[in-house]
């Protein structure tokens, strides 16, 4: 861990400077009440509403090691939600070594550029290396430049692997 992270008793919560001025944020495994808000901010984010498809990821990383829901709330007495990201080990994949895959993140609007997307990323990462993995990777659309620039400033770059795609009529 980096020395503006601490790691906390319960639950493998880890606490993160932000370096902006903010409270600190605290980033812990996600827990079933969690999900109304993660699928408002999902909502709000995407214009979807998928209250099965977050019921049944958070059901799957609480089966599966490897697989990793956190939320980031307040270090302050209050807790507020902040965001949340989601990512899986993932291995073989037409010769892929084992990797972490983040497949979703999302911040609150008005936290956005305050250290919570980095503090969020900081985390999966650091359960990524608990896991024996070295390298990260997500999948973005060409034309979703806030995620591309997020990443970017994450040290994240074009991959080793290309995407191919074909409608099915």
């Amino acid at each position: 861990m980096t020395d503006d992270t601490t790691l906390l008793a319960n639950d493998n919560a880890t606490r993160h400077a932000t370096g902006d001025g903010e409270a600190d944020v605290l980033v812990r495994r996600a827990t079933a009440n969690d999900l109304p808000l993660v699928i408002e901010l999902d909502g709000d984010n995407t214009g979807l509403h998928k209250p099965d498809y977050w019921g049944e990821t958070f059901h799957e990383t609480e089966r599966h090691p490897g697989q990793h829901f956190l939320i980031a709330e307040s270090a302050s007495s209050d807790h507020e939600f902040l965001g949340f990201i989601v990512g899986e080990v993932r291995a073989w994949e037409f010769g892929s070594r084992p990797c972490g895959w983040i497949l979703t993140i999302g911040v609150v609007h008005e936290r956005r550029v305050a250290g919570v997307g980095s503090a969020l990323f900081d985390a999966i990462c650091e359960r990524f290396a608990a896991d024996g993995v070295k390298t990260v990777r997500t999948m973005l659309a060409r034309h979703d430049q806030l995620n591309m620039s997020f990443f970017r400033s994450q040290g994240m770059m074009a991959g080793s692997f290309i995407e191919l795609e074909k409608p099915i009529d």
